[in-house]
């Protein structure tokens, strides 16, 4: 979804067809409509620009042809500017009847009552969530349920792995250490290893960091969701490897600066030889270097651990308006593209995987790689713990600047785990 946003940023043409529109409409719960007893959802997303012409609209005629009396109007742009508008329309309580959702964003509206208990209203209508892939709660309370995902596995650039004379993709840490300084060790200009690590665009924290946590069954979190990074042993063994890379001398050089599209172009450009990256930039490297032999894996664990591999994604999440007039008919909306093939269609449209565990999109079986990464992503388990958390890119740039501290030398890890700890702190 990161990689996501600078799409959203280049889509100017549709950011000034939204200017025009004033996203009218987002002012309001739903309306009703001409017909006796006809009820207007207002959908508001940044799905539809993403999706081929014309195929969330073909969604929702669906819906309405199943569901007589209900309309839905869709209000579509960008990411950042729907993210503006459904902050204004949460201030304001006139958050549209269903709205898309970033994790990120789930703890403030939640907050704000601006979004509704999903829990409830699933047991209010009766709803077997057991196909669910997975919700986001607060509380024990959901409040958005991923409909699509995007995974971000490891990318390995095969031609640089076999000149660095590896036979095999790594599995465990120690064989991705191994692997990374045979890989720089083949040139100068070669590394092994892309950490971006920009304060201004800190998701490397949650994708090339607590990624390592998460694969290996870890946790950055108490189990009631609060900061546990002081003493946490699973998050310390993931720093001190890092550190063991980074000392090593093979990270990719500017990691202080790098961004994620800094880390997609070194790695198409075979300046580097693996990448946590997100599933969504398959197509942009395969367009990119039409040449490059790469392939995907599950992230390293460490050695001996046999458990599901955490790998994180991003979501396009779904929710109600806490304030809608008419939650039964916004949850037959969200109920109807959460089914298995209503969902399997719009995962196929959209190249990711979808939120009903028991969906599967047609893409994933004419493509061998992204047959692998949805092998991986139905062996493994989905993980991101930034999702949910209040001011969660916030979290992420407080422990960048400690990390980076720490891989200068300037401090132990323990006193950074301590010092982010206090400033982790300081935001619940």
């Amino acid at each position: 979804m990161l990689m996501r946003r600078r799409e959203f940023g280049r889509m100017t043409a549709v950011m000034a067809t939204m200017a025009a529109m004033g996203l009218a409409g987002c002012g309001g719960s739903g309306t009703e409509g001409s017909g006796a007893g006809e009820v207007t959802l207002e959908f508001t997303q940044w799905w539809e620009p993403e999706l081929p012409d014309g195929s969330l609209r073909a969604l929702m005629d669906e819906f309405e042809s199943a569901n007589p009396g209900i309309k839905v109007e869709l209000l579509s742009g960008p990411y950042a500017s729907t993210k503006e508008q459904l902050v204004a329309g949460a201030a304001a309580q006139t958050m549209p009847d269903v709205v898309g959702l970033d994790g990120a964003w789930v703890s403030d509206f939640a907050k704000q009552g601006a979004i509704a208990d999903l829990t409830a209203l699933m047991s209010e209508q009766g709803y077997d969530d057991s196909e669910l892939a997975s919700q986001i709660q607060i509380d024990g309370a959901t409040y958005m349920i991923p409909v699509v995902n995007f995974v971000y596995p490891m990318f390995t650039n095969m031609d640089l792995l076999e000149r660095a004379g590896v036979s095999a993709v790594p599995s465990t840490r120690e064989e991705f250490e191994a692997a990374a300084k045979a890989i720089a060790a083949v040139g100068d200009d070669i590394s092994g290893w892309a950490l971006p690590l920009s304060l201004e665009a800190p998701n490397g924290i949650q994708n090339d960091v607590m990624s390592w946590v998460w694969a290996s069954g870890g946790s950055m979190l108490t189990e009631d969701g609060k900061p546990n990074l002081k003493g946490n042993a699973d998050v310390k063994s993931a720093c001190e490897f890092i550190k063991g890379l980074w000392d090593s001398g093979v990270v990719s050089p500017g990691a202080f600066t790098m961004k994620e599209q800094d880390k997609v172009e070194d790695f198409t450009n075979a300046r580097v030889g693996m990448m946590i990256d997100s599933l969504a930039h398959v197509n942009t490297i395969r367009e990119g270097n039409p040449d490059l032999d790469f392939g995907i894996s599950a992230l390293p664990a460490v050695d001996g651990y046999d458990g599901e591999r955490g790998m994180p994604y991003a979501s396009w999440g779904i929710g109600v308006s806490g304030t809608t007039e008419h939650p039964e008919q916004a949850w037959k909306l969200v109920e109807f593209l959460m089914g298995a093939d209503v969902n399997a269609t719009l995962a196929d449209a959209a190249k990711a995987f979808p939120g009903n565990s028991t969906a599967t999109p047609d893409y994933v079986e004419s493509d061998a790689l992204f047959a692998q990464a949805f092998e991986i992503w139905s062996s493994g388990t989905p993980a991101n713990e930034f999702t949910g958390l209040p001011v969660s890119e916030t979290l992420m740039r407080e422990f960048d600047e400690q990390f980076q501290t720490y891989l200068s030398g300037d401090v132990d890890v323990d006193a950074m785990l301590t010092n982010a700890q206090q400033a982790w702190d300081e935001e619940f």
